[in-house]
Parts: structure tokens; C-alpha cells; sequence
């Protein structure tokens, strides 16, 4: 999606991926894009994610992330450098979310909301029904200064190439976008933020998946839901050697 965006909102359902080495890491999130994807590139990001690097277990965590020059040498997870300013201390960043969905089960999912300020300029974290977490103030960024010019959202998995194949780290609930309802991962009822602070469906949405046979996605539109999507997969199998 390619225009001015002020935020994003959406929910979208928490598992535990497995995977394959504790040097892979499996995540869910939306991504608040601008500039180029070259040197410049400025991005805000939340959502949940298994990173056992990180956080030295395999359970899912609540995450935020930024950057403003491409990942090279600014931004950073959390609080682990200066920048994402928290300003709810009963609302620990990186904390383990529990509980999580069950295959054939219960469904739990998390609604993130990111909103920059018409007044300040500051890209503001919402989490849930109202609770605000923190900010990332604008002086971080050049081209996110004024707004973004792509929302993305979904999955992504690291593939270290484990015994020379590809990983068997799962992304999503580790099942493909096919089985749908109560056994894939999903986003559901997003929206993007309007130049005038307005919560609008998002409606020009394009859906990618990058290695298809690992992972795959899937879109649809109803009442309840809004424009939603399956995602995700078990990595390595039959047709993902």
C-alpha cells in the first residue's frame, strides 16, 4: 500500500511457533514503513515473537522495534537502546503473552494500534482496548517525520539453513493458510489511520508470500471481521526442501 498513512490497527492471534535453532526466530507484527529500502529506510514495528536469542526461551513475547537507516546501525528491540519511550510501567515491553491459541481450540489474539499525534508528531503504541504503552518521538526519524507511505503486515520467520535444507521453524500457528479458521494464524480487521486521525478499513491490500510452499497467506472480507488474512506455514516439507 503506497500513499500517506498515519498508523495502523489491527488484532491478529498469538502461538507458539517451534523451531528449528535457538538461532531462528519466528514473529507476527506490523510494520510502519517510510522512505526507500535502500540506506533510509524508516520503520516502526510491534507485534508478538519467539526469539530465543533475545530472551533466552520459546515462549511468545510482546515486542516493538524501530529503525531509521535500514537496520544498519540504528534501532533496536524494546527498551535495549534509547528511542521507544515507555510511558506504562504496569506494561512490561517484552513481556511473555499467555495464553495462546490452541490448534482446533480457543483462539487469543492482541489488538495493536499505532497512531502518530496530529500535535506533537510522536508515533504513539496502543495495546488492546486503550492502553497506552509508549511513544517513539519524531526526532528519531526523518522520512516518518511527516508520515508513512506503506502499512504492512504478517509474518516472517529467520532461515539459517539448518543442515543444509530449509528450516522447520513454523511461522504463524506452523500450519498453512488453507486450514483457515481455529488452526491458521490471521490478521484480522485492519485499518490504517487517515490524514485527518480517522480509523479507516484498509482497502487497497495486496497479498505476498515470499516462499509460497513454505508459507502462504490468504485473504478474505467479512462483516465480522473486516478485511482479514490465513498466514503462515511449518517451513521445511515435501514441497519446501
Amino acid at each position: 500500500m503506497g500513499q500517506q498513512y498515519y498508523g495502523a490497527k489491527s488484532s491478529l492471534n498469538v502461538w507458539s511457533p517451534k523451531f528449528a535453532t535457538s538461532a531462528e526466530f519466528s514473529l507476527s507484527q506490523m510494520w510502519v514503513i517510510s522512505g526507500s529500502f535502500g540506506n533510509d529506510l524508516n520503520t516502526i514495528e510491534a507485534g508478538w515473537q519467539v526469539n530465543p536469542q533475545l530472551y533466552g526461551d520459546d515462549r511468545p513475547r510482546f515486542f516493538t522495534y524501530w529503525t531509521n537507516d535500514a537496520y544498519q546501525a540504528t534501532g533496536c528491540y524494546n527498551l535495549f537502546c534509547s528511542g521507544f519511550v515507555q510511558t506504562n510501567n504496569k506494561f512490561p515491553i517484552g513481556a511473555a503473552i499467555s495464553p495462546t491459541s490452541i490448534y482446533n481450540g480457543r483462539q487469543f489474539d492482541i489488538t495493536i494500534l499505532i497512531w502518530k499525534d496530529p500535535k506533537h508528531g510522536h508515533w504513539w503504541l496502543e495495546f488492546g482496548s486503550g492502553i497506552l504503552v509508549g511513544y517513539w518521538p519524531s526526532f528519531l526519524f526523518n522520512h516518518l517525520g511527516g508520515h508513512a507511505t506503506m502499512v504492512q503486515f504478517g509474518g516472517e520467520i529467520v532461515n539459517t539453513c539448518p543442515y543444509g535444507s530449509h528450516t522447520w521453524t513454523q511461522m504463524g500457528s506452523g500450519h498453512f493458510s488453507w486450514e483457515g479458521s481455529s488452526k491458521a494464524a490471521y490478521f484480522r480487521s485492519m485499518q490504517i489511520v487517515d490524514w485527518d486521525n480517522n480509523l479507516i478499513p484498509v482497502s487497497n491490500l495486496r497479498l505476498v508470500a515470499d516462499h509460497p510452499n513454505c508459507y502462504d497467506i490468504r485473504g478474505g472480507s467479512n462483516r465480522a471481521w473486516g478485511n482479514y488474512f490465513y498466514y503462515g506455514g511449518p517451513g521445511k516439507n515435501s514441497r519446501c526442501p
